[in-house]
C-alpha cells in the first residue's frame, strides 16, 4: 500500500534521527521549515510529528516546539559499495577541444587583487557581507576546548559535528545523507579536483558547460583532459545536445553547475536535473556536481540539487562556504556517492585535511551564530544588488545589450554588439579602474568574444551606477 504523505514524512525524519544527523536533545525541524523543505502543508507536518511522537523519536516542548528524544540503539549506515564505471566503445570523432585559458585566467584574477580597481570582474561578493566577527567568536571558542586527540582522528573525513550539520543542510533540500557520506575538503575546487582525478584519466573526454566556469577548465587543463562543450541557454545545459555528444563521444564524466551557474545564472528545472541524472546513471557516466551557490537563491524557495535524483550513487555533489559565510576559512566538502573510497584516498595521498580549527569554528557557527538568518539577509542585499545593476545597465548601456536573469548567485552575463571584444574591452576596464570578466575566458574553445560576466555583490550598492556609467561609455566608444 502506498503510504501517506505525512508517514513518508515521518520516515524521512526518523531516518535522520536514526542516522545521527538528528541528535537527542536537538529541536526538529520547525514546521515552518518542514513545510518549505518537504513542500507539505503545516498539517502534514503536524500528523507527521504526532506520529514520531507515539514511536518515541521526538517529544513536544511547550512554546518551544519538537524536541529529539534518546534512542536506545543508533542505526549504523554506510557508504555505497565502490564501483567503477562501465567503459563506453569509442567512436571516430573530431578531436574534442584542449583546454589552455590559464593565462587569461590569471591576468584577471591579478586585476581584483588591486583595492583601487572596482571589481565587477571578482568571483566573490564583497567581503562585508560575511559575519567575520562572529566567525571569531566561534573561532575563539572552539580553540578553548579542543580535544587534542581530534586533530588527528578528524582526519580525513573531517570534523564529525561539521559533517554532521551539512548533512542537515542537505536535509532541508530533500536528500538524506548520513555524516560518513560527506568528506570535507580544501574549499570546493578541491573536491571538484579529487572529483574527476577518481574517474578520469589523462587524455579523456568530458562534458562540461559552455561558457563554463573559468576554474573547471583550468583543472581540465591540469589534468590533460578534452572538454566536451555543451552550450548552457536560459535554462542551463542543453540537455538534448549533451544526448548527443554522449552517442558521439566516449565521455568519461560530465562537470556542472545545476543551480545558479556561473558565469550566466542559469538554473535547470527539477525536471531537467532528473533527466539529466537519469541520462547519465543510464550510462554509467558520473555526474559532478559544482552547487557552491546552492544558498544564494532569490525568493522563498531553496532549489533542489541533482543529488536529490540520484538513487545509485553516480552523483558527486560538491560545495563550500566559500560563497556564502567564510572565502578565506576554505573548507568545502563533497558527497561522492559510490565514488566515495576513491576519493577519499586521493586525498589522503595529497592535502590529507583542511584545517581542522576552521572546521570545528564553522561548526560552532552553524549550531549557534545564526547561519540562515545571515543567509536571509545576504539573500536580500544579492536580489537588491542585482536588481539595481540591471536598471543601470539598462539606462546606460547600448540597446542591443542582452542580460541574463538569474534567480540567484551574484553574477550577470551579458552578450555585447558582435562588433565589441571583450578583451579588448577588458584592458580598456583596467586602464579606467574597472575590471570584468572577458567571455573567451569561459570557454575552452575561446568562444563568446563579445559577452561579458559582472559580479553584481561585489562591490557597494552606491558603487554599482557610477561604474557601469563608466563602463557603458567606453562600450559606446567602441560600437
Amino acid at each position: 500500500m502506498k503510504k501517506k504523505r505525512y508517514e513518508k514524512l515521518a520516515d524521512d525524519i526518523a531516518e535522520l534521527i536514526h542516522i545521527g544527523v538528528l541528535q537527542a536533545g536537538e529541536r526538529a525541524p520547525s514546521i515552518r521549515s518542514a513545510c518549505a523543505s518537504w513542500d507539505v502543508s503545516p498539517a502534514t507536518v503536524f500528523k507527521a510529528y504526532y506520529l514520531l511522537e507515539s514511536r518515541g523519536l521526538i517529544q513536544a516542548r511547550a512554546k518551544s516546539g519538537y524536541y529529539v528524544l534518546p534512542q536506545s540503539k543508533a542505526t549504523v549506515f554506510t557508504s555505497n559499495a565502490v564501483t567503477t564505471p562501465s567503459e563506453k566503445s569509442a567512436v571516430a570523432m573530431n578531436t574534442p577541444t584542449i583546454v589552455q585559458v590559464s593565462d587569461l585566467v590569471f591576468s584577471l584574477l591579478e586585476s581584483v587583487r588591486d583595492r583601487r580597481i572596482v571589481p565587477l570582474g571578482s568571483a566573490f561578493p564583497d567581503p562585508a557581507l560575511f559575519p567575520v566577527q562572529r566567525l571569531a567568536k566561534s573561532a575563539a571558542h572552539v580553540l578553548r576546548f579542543v580535544q587534542p586527540e581530534t586533530l588527528v582522528t578528524d582526519m580525513p573525513l573531517g570534523v564529525l559535528e561539521l559533517r554532521r550539520q551539512i548533512a542537515q543542510r542537505y536535509a532541508l533540500a530533500d536528500v538524506l545523507l548520513s555524516p560518513d557520506e560527506v568528506m570535507i575538503t580544501t574549499g570546493a575546487m578541491e573536491a571538484l579536483n579529487l572529483c574527476l582525478q577518481a574517474v578520469t584519466r589523462p587524455g579523456d573526454y568530458v562534458a562540461i558547460e559552455s561558457p563554463a566556469f573559468y576554474a573547471s577548465l583550468q583543472v581540465l587543463e591540469r589534468l590533460q583532459l578534452k572538454a566536451v562543450e555543451i552550450p548552457v541557454g536560459a535554462q542551463g545545459m542543453d540537455i538534448d545536445l549533451l544526448q548527443q555528444a554522449l552517442a558521439q563521444y566516449p565521455v568519461k564524466a560530465c562537470w556542472l553547475m545545476s543551480s545558479f551557474q556561473n558565469p550566466t545564472g542559469a538554473s535547470l528545472s527539477d525536471v531537467k536535473k532528473q533527466q539529466l541524472v537519469e541520462l547519465l546513471t543510464a550510462q554509467h557516466i558520473p555526474l559532478i556536481e559544482d552547487d557552491v551557490y546552492h544558498e544564494l537563491y532569490f525568493g522563498n524557495v531553496a532549489p533542489r540539487p541533482a543529488k536529490h535524483f540520484d538513487h545509485d550513487g553516480w552523483v558527486m555533489h560538491c560545495s563550500s562556504f566559500s560563497k556564502c559565510l567564510a572565502p578565506g576559512y576554505r573548507v568545502g566538502w563533497v558527497s561522492a556517492g559510490r565514488f566515495s573510497q576513491q576519493v577519499q584516498r586521493l586525498k589522503l595521498m595529497t592535502t590529507i585535511s583542511p584545517s581542522i580549527p576552521a572546521q570545528a569554528a564553522l561548526a560552532d557557527y552553524l549550531q549557534h551564530g545564526g547561519y540562515d538568518r545571515h543567509l536571509r539577509k545576504l539573500r536580500q542585499h544579492l536580489q537588491q544588488q542585482y536588481q539595481a545593476m540591471v536598471q543601470a545597465i539598462q539606462r546606460h548601456f547600448p540597446a542591443d545589450t542582452q542580460i541574463s536573469a538569474p534567480d540567484g548567485g551574484y553574477f550577470l552575463w551579458l552578450t555585447l554588439n558582435p562588433a565589441i571584444n571583450s578583451l579588448s574591452l577588458f584592458q580598456q576596464a583596467l586602464a579606467a579602474g574597472i575590471s570584468i570578466a572577458p567571455g573567451p575566458m569561459f570557454s575552452a574553445s575561446q568562444q563568446f568574444a563579445n559577452c561579458i560576466r559582472l559580479n553584481y555583490g561585489a562591490v557597494k550598492l552606491e558603487e554599482i551606477e557610477p561604474a557601469i556609467q563608466r563602463l557603458a561609455g567606453l562600450i559606446n566608444a567602441a560600437e
